[in-house]
């Protein structure tokens, strides 16, 4: 593995992508491949390879029917991170075209099929850092991470193993607070009202891992506004 990229992130990405024939026949060679990097413990790889067992004995339709259901219609768990950090706020648009640019510049061109805060296309862009950098990056959606892994839990998705590997590769814990009770009816949709009122809060007091290594997921924007400050004082010294 190069030191300077970080491949881990970007099979976890295929993991989190939707499941059409070629991702799906694929899987066993990505796992291999988490596998070969030692960066996830030896039972997280097994989990995974369970996550991919069960991927692959769905028939494609169904598993494509249930990747939709879950993560494209229902807002609590949707793998845009900025839906959990900006919801449709007019700032959403500009922390668009900011994390455009920054994958642009790590030399990642971004699918213009596809929004740039989708987090397989964030973890590809983690893919191209060095580790530490990598894991820095991972951190600053950690409260997210969190937030919808436990969400799926709730659902006993199996999505919710792929989460499990971010977490670990970020140096967080999963979160097992049950303060948040779960209605009776557990389907997708009784679960999202219990969360409507309940968005991910981000800042310092909200965030479950305040007092360790990483930062708030809202660090993330941060980070962004701070690159766009930063070009523009450069092209004005030109």
């Amino acid at each position: 593995m190069s030191m300077l990229q970080t491949p881990v992130f970007k099979a976890v990405a295929w993991l989190l992508s939707y499941p059409d024939e070629v991702m799906v026949t694929a899987l066993p060679d990505v796992i291999d491949a988490v596998a070969d990097q030692e960066l996830l413990a030896s039972s997280r790889v097994d989990d995974l390879r369970r996550f991919g067992e069960t991927l692959k004995a769905q028939d494609l339709i169904d598993a494509q029917e249930y990747y939709v259901g879950l993560f494209d219609r229902s807002r609590q768990v949707s793998l845009h991170l900025f839906e959990h950090v900006h919801g449709e706020s007019r700032d959403r648009g500009m922390a668009m075209v900011n994390l455009r640019d920054i994958y642009v510049e790590a030399g990642l061109l971004p699918n213009p099929s596809e929004l740039p805060d989708y987090l397989p296309m964030y973890l590809e862009y983690l893919s191209l850092l060095p580790f530490a950098k990598a894991r820095q990056g991972l951190c600053d959606v950690g409260p997210i991470l969190q937030a919808v892994h436990k969400r799926l839990a709730a659902r006993q998705s199996h999505y919710a193993v792929p989460f499990v590997a971010l977490l670990d590769l970020a140096g967080l814990d999963v979160l097992t607070d049950q303060s948040d009770a779960e209605p009776a009816d557990d389907t997708p949709e009784a679960i999202d009202r219990a969360w409507e009122e309940q968005a991910v809060a981000f800042g310092p007091e909200s965030d479950p891992q305040k007092d360790a290594d990483c930062g708030r997921a809202s660090a993330m924007v941060d980070r962004m506004n701070a690159y766009k400050s930063t070009t523009k004082v450069a092209e004005a010294a030109k």
